[in-house]
């Protein structure tokens, strides 16, 4: 992203583009053993009770990581837009200097006509005792008569591309104001759904919440358990390129930095946020937000997939992480987590694209 939008747009803040482990949906984790029931008397919530809660939570955070989609590709956009109104207020800028000095030309050339008395070329052949004077000054007339003509058109194009710089300028200030509304809107969403499932959550006593961690835990490891039973992890054997373990390198010395909805580091990441900034440390730019990043990267294959590769989950692609060899990935999950290692079927897999296409393996 460039360092410009910090500046030109009101407020920076970021979003969850990310889905937890925690957040896979109830069709794919249908269903996980539950906890033991606690025993008679006791104030915690029954087991049964906390999945429908894990649930709920999963459906929270995955409109928060939707909305974050949402908010990254408003800002990014703005972004654009911004860098965009600069250049055309730089070019309305040298288009002033320019008029500016044509008009200096134009007022020159006005003042010597004055002075040579505005006659016409026969006046002055007969006040000229020499007609080879005449003939040189007439010369020079029809010269001056060109340049005038040309300084003329060039002041009237240049006042025409101001006009249409300073069009093109206000068309790009409506969009830009637009984008920043969008922007403003995806943000009361994604804090309308975290401070929903922060509410949920504090509502648990601590036992609760030690349960609920478990409870999601299981739901993961019974997906990734159910994605390696297939056999696909015998199938993939792709060794990463050079900008793929660079990429994976960066991704992985994140382990343990907080999710931050919007952030790309270096202190807070969100989803996207960190594989964007993984493959721009290994030399290669890639979309900012998931969604993006499975619309314009080259889609592989699930069994050619090699480390560096990026998986994108969910039907709506609003989640990704990166895959690290051996059937794990690394990814920033949701609010309230970390940057970790998991499982790469431990959530429901859309596709796998690859940022460095066309590139060899080593």
């Amino acid at each position: 992203m460039g360092t410009g939008k910090r500046g030109l747009i009101a407020t920076a803040v970021a979003v969850v583009c990310a889905v937890t482990v925690l957040a896979a949906p109830g069709t794919a984790f249908a269903n996980p053993t539950p906890s033991p029931t606690p025993s008679a008397g006791s104030a915690l919530a029954p087991a049964k009770d906390l999945e429908a809660v894990r649930k709920k939570l999963d459906t929270l955070y995955r409109a928060a990581a939707r909305a974050t989609d949402e908010y990254n590709a408003a800002d990014e956009k703005a972004d654009k837009q911004s860098a965009q109104v600069v250049e055309l207020a730089k070019k309305i800028v040298k288009g002033q200097e320019k008029l500016r000095k044509l008009k200096d030309r134009a007022g020159a050339a006005a003042a010597a006509q004055y002075r040579g008395g505005g006659l016409p070329p026969e006046a002055h052949l007969v006040l000229s005792d020499d007609p080879q004077d005449f003939l040189d000054g007439a010369g020079r007339v029809r010269e001056g008569h060109h340049a005038t003509k040309g300084l003329l058109g060039e002041l009237t194009r240049t006042q025409q591309d101001l006009e249409q710089y300073a069009k093109d300028a206000s068309a790009q200030l409506k969009k830009l104001e637009a984008g920043r509304k969008a922007k403003a809107a995806a943000q009361k969403k994604i804090e309308k759904q975290i401070a929903q499932a922060e509410k949920v959550e504090s509502a648990l006593q601590k036992e609760e919440q030690e349960r609920l961690a478990e409870l999601e835990k299981e739901a993961a490891n019974k997906a990734q358990t159910a994605w390696l039973d297939s056999g696909i992890l015998d199938e993939i054997d792709g060794k990463a390129s050079e900008q793929g373990k660079k990429a994976v390198k960066y991704a992985t010395a994140q382990i343990g930095k907080p999710y931050q909805w919007g952030a790309e580091g270096p202190k807070t990441y969100d989803c996207s946020g960190l594989t964007s900034q993984a493959w721009i440390s290994a030399g290669r730019g890639i979309p900012r937000t998931s969604q993006e990043q499975w619309k314009q990267l080259r889609h592989i294959d699930v069994r050619d997939m090699r480390p560096g590769d990026l998986v994108i989950y969910f039907g709506d692609a609003s989640h990704v992480a990166m895959y690290i060899g051996d059937g794990a990935i690394v990814h920033a999950p949701r609010p309230g987590r970390t940057i970790t290692i998991a499982g790469a079927g431990s959530m429901p897999i859309l596709g796998v694209v690859r940022p460095d296409a066309g590139t060899d393996t080593d």
